[in-house]
């Protein structure tokens, strides 16, 4: 089932998520639920806070973000109550979205590393490294289970100038191309 992505401004989108176990209700669904919504929506990534979940869960697929003959370099996973334990490597800007921004696009910069702890669908522990794009799209969605979101990584005079475009995002001014649910509308 597509579910309504939660735009910019919802309360859920800045709280940091809470941890969850094997019990959670109904945990598979909405797993498959939000690659449903995630695929429809044409993101890479998707986290739990971002359907309106305030725990710690988020998928990506990075696959789409190579070209065709090197789609095996991208990672379709399931991370469950992550924890990024270790991040090193060269500092590099990249332009990133976000279903929940739509139509805004910035450079963040990040570190090129990390390391991850995490649970995956069947809540076997992983410990894995990433690099580059990979790293990347991991470290966007872990923000989300922080209460972060990629416009938080811009210099202030750069949050500002994008300030009447954020409140007219959460006020469902925008022509995003999925369900979206709007906290001032």
């Amino acid at each position: 089932m597509i579910l309504p992505v939660v735009a910019y401004g919802d309360i859920v989108l800045k709280k940091v998520s809470m941890d969850i176990d094997a019990n959670y209700p109904e945990l598979e669904v909405m797993i498959k639920n939000m690659w449903d919504t995630m695929y429809q929506a044409r993101g890479v990534g998707l986290a739990a806070p971002q359907i309106g979940k305030d725990i710690r869960v988020f998928i990506i697929d990075s696959k789409l973000m190579f070209e065709e003959e090197e789609e095996h370099k991208g990672v379709k996973k399931v991370f469950i109550n992550p924890q990024i334990t270790e991040e090193w490597g060269k500092k590099w800007a990249y332009e990133e979205g976000c279903l929940s921004i739509p139509g805004v696009l910035e450079d963040v910069v990040r570190l090129s590393n990390i390391r991850i702890e995490y649970l995956d669908e069947n809540f076997k522990k992983q410990v894995e490294e990433y690099d580059d794009l990979n790293a990347r799209v991991i470290q966007h969605e872990f923000d989300h289970l922080e209460g972060i979101l990629f416009t938080d990584h811009l210099k202030p005079l750069k949050r500002k100038l994008l300030s009447k475009q954020l409140t007219n995002i959460s006020k469902g001014f925008t022509n995003a191309k999925y369900k979206m649910r709007f906290p001032l509308k």
